[in-house]
């Protein structure tokens, strides 16, 4: 197996003039016929949590995992804090590639429908939503106290957050960098990327109308909901991570990463083997 690809780091300038920062492997592959994979984190998330995936898949396309606003090494703004803003933060980003495998995690998920609902998907070759809600039955169960937690005591319960996400233990030290960077962005701001105002209803209408490759990758919280998807949107490909946490791809990252490559490959087969 060859090395890791080699990561850089650049920045770029939205529309309304707020610095992001992305995660960029494979390079190399940006002139060659084929596709770029462009990885969109979660709630509060830095891009480097993706980095398992950065390195590998490198090897074999561009890759590209973004820092949203407010979020790991982006700059902390305070507006924008909405779902068509983030989207199109998100066609920004995109807007330099074409031919685009676009992977959400859990609110990224969601962010990247908007971005759909908001600007197409002529850029996208395909589409991977990863443990998010997409609207198909049965509804998750509400959501609970976690916003009224987070505003009593925000420090445990990111850090409780966190520990949730991972079904294998991870080093102690990477748990609270990672909620150091949850707290990035004000808690007000936090909190309103919680609130989308969307009826589950939303979502399901844009996957539906989505016309490209689809991978809806879960852990069980989700699976019924893509046997459902399965059945109604004919052409969805599913696969569920039984043993998996919320962050599956880091739980079961070579697991992961081999999906993502067989997809990818299915989209574009011009790759260097």
């Amino acid at each position: 197996m060859s090395a890791a690809a080699l990561v850089s780091r650049q920045t770029f300038q939205t529309s309304d003039g707020v610095s992001l920062s992305i995660l960029e492997t494979g390079r190399e592959h940006a002139d060659k016929p084929g596709l770029a994979i462009a990885l969109i984190p979660g709630w509060s998330m830095p891009a480097y949590l993706w980095q398992r995936q950065i390195e590998e898949l490198g090897r074999h396309y561009r890759t590209l995992a973004l820092d949203l606003r407010g979020q790991g090494e982006s700059q902390v703004p305070n507006f924008g804090y909405t779902a068509e803003r983030r989207a199109t933060d998100l066609r920004d980003f995109l807007q330099p590639l074409s031919n685009v495998l676009l992977v959400g995690w859990s609110l990224g998920a969601l962010e990247s429908l908007q971005y759909i609902e908001m600007f197409g998907s002529n850029r996208l070759a395909g589409l991977v939503l990863v443990d998010s809600s997409v609207g198909e039955e049965p509804a998750p169960p509400p959501g609970g106290t976690f916003m009224q937690r987070l505003r009593e005591n925000r420090d445990q319960t990111l850090n409780e957050f966190v520990h949730a996400i991972f079904k294998k233990p991870r080093p102690e030290d990477e748990i609270e960098s990672l909620v150091r960077s949850a707290k990035h962005m004000a808690l007000e701001d936090s909190l309103a990327l919680l609130s989308y105002p969307f009826e589950r209803t939303h979502w399901r209408r844009i996957v539906y109308g989505f016309k490209k490759p689809l991978l809806y990758v879960v852990t069980p919280q989700f699976a019924k909901q893509a046997q459902n998807l399965k059945k109604n949107r004919p052409g969805t490909q599913i696969e569920v991570f039984q043993t998996a946490g919320h962050a599956l791809f880091v739980d079961e990252s070579q697991r992961f990463n081999d999906l993502i490559l067989r997809f990818a490959d299915s989209l574009y087969l011009p790759r260097k083997k």
